[in-house]
C-alpha cells in the first residue's frame, strides 16, 4: 500500500473542505427559513456562522487525522473518538461565537464523513464509492462511550423541539449510566431516533439523502447553471421537497412539516431561483417561516445541505 509522507496535510484539505461546506450553506440565498447573507434571526446571525465554520474546519482537520491513522494501522477504528470529535467541536464552536446552537447537527453529519474521507484519501484516493463504504465503517464502530460523548454535546448545544424519549432520554442526566451499563453504542442511539430526526436517519441509511439525492442534484444544478449560489438553493429546496424537515415536525407537528415540504416542492417545479414565478414562490415560502420563535425553521434540511457540499468538495468541486 502507497502511503503519502504528509497525512497532516491531507487532514488539513479535509478540515478546509468542511470549513468551506458550512460557509457555503449559510451564505446560500434566498434560503427560506434560514440564516444566510441577507437575512439573520434575531439571536443567532449570519457571523455567528461564518465563526462556526472556523472553529469547525480545525475539528474536522483532526477528525481526518484520526482517520488516515486508522487506514495505516496506527489506531483502530473503535478508538477513533467520533463522538469525542463531536462534544468538542460543539463546545469549541459555542465558546467562538455567541449565536448560541448554531451547528449541531452540521457537526454530527460533518464527523463521520471526515473520519471516512482520512480513511480514504491516504489509501485509494477520494473514491465516492469508497469514501460511502468507509463511512459505513465509521458509523458502525462507535462505541458506548461515544453515544455519552454525544449527550455531553446535546447537553451543552440545547437544542431546540428536543423533546423527551421514552428511552436513552437525551435531557436525562441518568441516561449516560444506562447508555455504558447496556452498551448502548452511538449508532444504535440514532437507530432508535431516526424515525424522527433525519440526521440520525442519515446515520443509519449510510447518508442515503447526501449520496443520493443531494450531491446529484448539486452536480446536476451546477452543470446546468453555473451558479453555486442557484446550485446550494435549490439542493436545499430538493432535499426539503422530498423529506419534510423533522426540526419543524418536532417543533410544530409533522402537518406543517409536511405544508413545508409541498411549498418547497412547488417553488422548485416552477423553476425556482431561474424563474421569476419560482423566486416568487421561493421568497414567499420564506417570509411564511420567518416567525420570532423559529418554529419554521427547516434547520435540519441545512445540516443535509452542508453534507451535501462537504461530500462535492471532498470529490473536488471548488467555487
Amino acid at each position: 500500500m502507497r502511503i503519502p509522507v504528509d497525512y497532516v496535510a491531507l487532514a488539513d484539505n479535509i478540515g478546509r473542505c468542511a470549513g468551506l461546506a458550512v460557509l457555503l450553506e449559510v451564505s446560500a440565498y434566498p434560503k427560506p427559513g434560514n440564516v444566510h447573507r441577507l437575512a439573520d434571526f434575531q439571536e443567532t446571525r449570519y457571523e455567528h456562522f461564518l465563526a462556526s465554520a472556523l472553529s469547525i474546519s480545525s475539528f474536522m482537520r483532526e477528525a481526518a487525522a484520526r482517520g488516515a491513522q486508522v487506514a495505516i494501522n496506527k489506531i483502530d477504528l473503535n478508538k477513533v473518538g467520533c463522538g469525542q470529535i463531536i462534544r468538542d467541536a460543539v463546545s469549541d464552536v459555542l465558546k467562538w461565537q455567541r449565536g448560541g446552537n448554531t451547528s449541531l447537527g452540521t457537526i454530527l453529519l460533518l464527523t463521520p464523513l471526515s473520519i471516512a474521507g482520512g480513511m480514504t484519501a491516504i489509501t485509494r484516493g477520494m473514491k465516492l464509492e469508497t469514501l460511502r463504504k468507509n463511512l459505513g465503517l465509521v458509523i458502525h464502530a462507535t462505541t458506548p462511550q461515544d453515544a455519552v460523548h454525544l449527550y455531553e454535546a446535546i447537553s451543552l448545544a440545547k437544542p431546540g423541539g428536543l423533546g423527551k424519549a421514552t428511552k436513552f432520554d437525551a435531557t436525562d442526566p441518568a441516561s449516560k449510566a444506562e447508555i455504558l451499563r447496556s452498551g448502548v453504542t452511538l449508532f444504535d442511539i440514532f437507530k432508535i431516533s431516526a424515525d424522527y430526526d433525519d440526521v440520525a436517519k442519515e446515520w443509519v441509511t449510510n447518508y442515503s439523502v447526501t449520496f443520493e439525492l443531494g450531491y446529484p442534484f448539486f452536480r446536476k444544478m451546477l452543470e446546468e447553471t453555473g451558479d453555486v449560489n442557484v446550485a446550494t438553493v435549490h439542493v436545499f429546496l430538493r432535499i426539503l421537497s422530498e423529506n419534510p424537515d423533522t426540526l419543524i415536525a418536532r417543533k410544530a407537528g409533522f402537518k406543517k412539516a409536511r405544508e413545508v415540504t409541498l411549498k418547497a416542492r412547488k417553488a422548485l417545479a416552477e423553476g425556482g431561483l431561474m424563474t421569476d414565478k419560482g423566486k416568487e414562490l421561493v421568497n414567499e415560502l420564506d417570509r411564511s417561516l420567518r416567525t420570532s420563535d423559529h418554529r419554521f425553521n427547516p434547520g435540519t434540511t441545512a445540516d443535509l445541505t452542508a453534507s451535501t457540499l462537504m461530500v462535492a468538495l471532498l470529490d473536488g468541486f471548488r467555487p
